[in-house]
This record gives C-alpha cells, structure tokens and sequence, in this order.
C-alpha cells in the first residue's frame, strides 16, 4: 500500500517562501513511481494542478506561479518537493501531493494523494 505523506505547508506573510515535501513510502506491487506532481484547492473550486515532473525530470507550471515556484523530486527517497517563493494571498490554499504510478512493463496507471497541507499567504 502506498502512502504520501506532505510537510512543510503553513502561515507565511506574502514575497515569503515555503518549502513542501512529499514522501511516497510503500510499494504497490508491481507498479513504480511515474510523474509526481502538486495540485492545489480553494474552498468552492476544483483542484487544480500547479506543477508536475516526469520520471525523466521534465517540468510543467500553471502559469500563475511560473518564476515563482520549482518542483524537484529525488527519486532515491520518493521524494517531491515544491520551493515556493514571492508567494502572493492568492497562492493560499491546501496543497496536495499526487505520485501516479505505472504498471513494471505494462500501461496501466494508478494515482495516489496525500492528505494535504494548508498554505496561508498573509496580505
């Protein structure tokens, strides 16, 4: 069973800086660890996806936090990380952690979240 396990969220007032982790412990059976990414979500709106990284390290950003903040991972501890920094009121949400994994030699996927940790960006 796999579990992701996030730190590093919390209070910051705003052009401060936060750094989330994202710990995936376990094994699914068969499967390995693909793209890992961050989403975020506000009260009364979708999740949305705020940065992702590839196997093969490549990188994608929603626009408003491009410049702003750099996802990482080392896949030696399944670990993911977001380096936020200038962060604005409006990046305030609960943060989650998504590792998507696929199947050893086949293409079949699943995903897995982690709790999630609150992001506050005082004004």
């Amino acid at each position: 069973q796999v579990q992701l396990v996030e730190s590093g969220g919390g209070l910051v007032q705003a052009g401060g800086s936060l750094r989330l982790s994202c710990v995936a412990s376990g094994s699914g059976s068969g499967f390995r660890i693909n793209a890992m990414g961050w989403y975020r979500q506000t009260p009364g709106k979708q999740r949305e996806l705020v940065a992702a990284i590839t196997k093969s390290d490549r990188t994608t950003y929603i626009d408003s936090v491009k410049g702003r903040f750099t996802i990482s991972r080392d896949n030696a501890k399944s670990t993911v990380y977001l380096q936020m920094n200038s962060l604005k009121p409006e990046d305030t949400a609960v943060y989650y952690c998504n590792a998507n994994y696929q199947r050893v030699g086949g293409l079949d996927y699943v995903d897995y979240w982690g709790q999630g940790t609150q992001v506050t960006v005082s004004s």
